[in-house]
């Protein structure tokens, strides 16, 4: 054997042999995130890019048939605007007639629009990062292929916050991305149209419309969002850590007991509270977190603060507007209780014994 060894350090027996440097825990950590990726890319990758793509693809659809009705209405001499006959689709001698303040009221509308050709990619996202969470820790029990990740050098701490780091940032990382490509393709797609029919897209569409101030209002959502989803990320996860089966059952169900048994036997009134605010900042903190934009909701006092015209929708979805959020003591406090949950699920991976 020590001949082996000689031949293999180049001949010498008194070679000293090379250890491998240890591996730093950050590298750790960067392994274990790309393993969440590669595992779930279908769910963080393509989902929101398909999302997108349908969202294109009914857009699309929507304008060849708006399009086609539109003719047909010319032709039949049923398309009047302002009382005027129109009698060809030229939408650069439509738009000579506009005002001021129609222009203005455009520019809202194509924000909104911008806003609902983007959100596809977000509303996968909630769906997938819940499924995700809730699974994260039950099926690494379920197919047993937690015994070979507890082999390797990897702490139950770095695990499970990988998992954490995957639903609160890289997932939703991903999906602004497809939203801001879903946006900029819509965008295209209607200059296009508009150039086809004798307008001028800079001055209609990307003149008028705010693109770049609802790319920072995604950005700057990122963080709030990995903030304020913590409660229900360490709620699943909990779960995932500690049903036997069915988390999904156990999630769900034990919340909505809680604010049924609390709102049956008016408990909040003790606190000279209503049980709304249970539903609210229990219930609904727990089960509805990954779903984007709540923060609004809450924000807005559920409709009480805010109104209904487009230009406060655009605004609530502003950048400056969802970094306020970050000044709210529920996001806080919804984070530390989630903290200690995502916390408990570590334990619970450490110490729970499948018999």
């Amino acid at each position: 054997m020590n001949a082996i060894d000689a031949r293999i350090e180049g001949g010498n027996p008194a070679a000293p042999r090379a250890v491998a440097p240890a591996t730093h825990p950050t590298h750790k950590f960067q392994l274990l995130l790309k393993r969440e990726y590669w595992e779930h890319k279908g769910g963080f990758l393509w989902a929101p890019l398909v999302a997108g793509g349908i969202s294109l693809l009914l857009t699309l659809m929507a304008i060849v048939l708006g399009l086609i009705a539109a003719r047909r209405a010319i032709a039949d001499g049923d398309m009047e605007i302002d009382g005027i006959q129109v009698n060809g689709l030229d939408i650069g001698q439509l738009t000579q007639r506009m005002s001021a303040e129609d222009m203005a009221e455009m520019a809202q509308g194509l924000d909104l629009t911008l806003l609902l050709s983007s959100s596809w990619p977000f509303i996968v996202l909630a769906f997938v990062v819940f499924f995700y969470c809730l699974g994260a820790l039950y099926d690494e029990r379920k197919d047993r292929s937690v015994l070979f990740w507890k082999s390797l050098p990897l702490s139950d701490t770095q695990t499970v916050l990988s998992k954490v780091v995957s639903a609160a940032v890289v997932a939703p990382l991903i999906a602004v991305g497809a939203a801001i490509a879903t946006m900029f393709v819509f965008m295209l797609m209607i200059s296009a149209v508009v150039m086809l029919h004798g307008g001028n897209p800079m001055e209609l569409i990307w003149g008028p419309a705010n693109p770049l101030t609802i790319v920072g209002g995604h950005l700057a959502w990122i963080p709030v969002y990995a903030l304020w989803a913590l409660p229900t990320i360490g709620w699943l996860l909990l779960c995932s850590a500690w049903a036997r089966s069915k988390p999904f059952l156990w999630a769900i169900m034990v919340p909505l007991f809680a604010g049924i048994f609390v709102s049956w036997f008016d408990l909040m009134e003790l606190f000279n509270l209503d049980s709304s605010w249970f539903w609210a900042n229990a219930v609904g903190r727990l089960l509805l977190g990954t779903f984007p934009a709540i923060d609004m909701a809450y924000r807005s006092g559920f409709g009480e603060n805010g109104g209904e015209g487009l230009e406060n929708i655009t605004r609530e979805l502003s950048a400056a507007r969802h970094l306020q959020t970050l000044a709210m003591p529920e996001l806080w406090i919804g984070a530390l209780v989630g903290a200690a949950m995502i916390f408990g699920a570590i334990r619970l991976r450490r110490w729970r014994d499948e018999g």
